[in-house]
């Protein structure tokens, strides 16, 4: 890593916060962790589903993840805000209902699938891109193989790695044509079946459903939230060397700390 000890990166975390969603609450544990074991350090922001509605909510920052918890209050804001990173090439990650919201933006704006749905949002959709699992996977362990040569591979640093999942839904159609658009599949189940994905056009765009939020126990932050930490601080410490009329540019389209949206405690 290059010498950005000193730089704060913001981080927006887009999702409907509760404290009954386990992910949320190691959220602050890992924004400790990265900080003191890592010396990454992200000044971390909440944005509610409903306010990432707005046009730039998460534009300014330097990263955005789609936390789990769907669903989601606003699958629109939810999508925005994924655009948005993506687009912009803003790092990103999204775990579990991100990964799910990560597919179905890209099915809809990249792939032309416009009518690609999340059956969990919309039961009677035509076209659903994300249903049910045939086995639920709340609260289930298991292996993922990643590909080599992937982002994920280099960071974990093996073929094989077991995690932890809490999801219902996941990817049941149009899969040749998100690969055929650019979208790396590089994380399968035992069975073949896609659980993790990356854009590898772009400095850092992953998505997983497994949540490795909830690796161990907090205390040691799992080698993909590490990596968007990094990814952050990095941004972060690109945007500080921007010119200055550049950087008031950026910081006015920014969404302010107020109540749309709440800091990480």
């Amino acid at each position: 890593m290059t010498d950005n000890a000193a730089q704060i990166a913001r981080i927006a975390l887009v999702g409907d916060r509760s404290p009954n969603v386990v992910s949320h609450t190691r959220v602050p544990l890992l924004v400790d962790a990265l900080a003191v074991r890592d010396r990454l350090v992200l000044d971390a922001y909440w944005i509610p589903t409903e306010q990432a509605e707005a046009d730039g909510a998460v534009r300014g920052f330097d990263a955005v993840w789609a936390v789990p918890g769907s669903p989601y209050r606003s699958e629109a804001g939810v999508l925005s805000a994924i655009r948005t990173a993506r687009e912009e090439g803003i790092p990103f990650l999204g775990t579990c209902g991100g990964f799910q919201h990560a597919l179905l933006e890209y099915a809809r704006n990249v792939c032309g699938l416009p009518r690609a749905a999340h059956a969990e949002n919309d039961p009677e959709a035509e076209d659903p891109l994300i249903e049910p699992l045939a086995c639920s996977l709340v609260g289930h362990e298991g292996v993922v193989t990643l590909e080599p040569g992937s982002l994920a591979h280099s960071l974990i640093g093996s073929g094989r790695t077991v995690e932890r999942y809490f999801c219902a839904y996941g990817p049941s159609r149009h899969l040749d044509t998100l690969r055929a658009h650019g979208l790396r599949f590089t994380g399968h189940d035992e069975d073949g079946r896609p659980r993790l994905a990356e854009l590898p056009d772009l400095p850092f765009f992953m998505a997983s459903l497994f949540q490795p939020e909830l690796s161990g126990d907090g205390s040691r932050p799992h080698p993909i939230v590490r990596a968007l930490a990094r990814a952050a601080v990095e941004h972060a410490a690109r945007r500080t060397r921007q010119p200055a009329q550049d950087v008031r540019r950026a910081t006015d389209t920014a969404p302010r700390p107020d109540t749309a949206r709440g800091p990480v405690t």
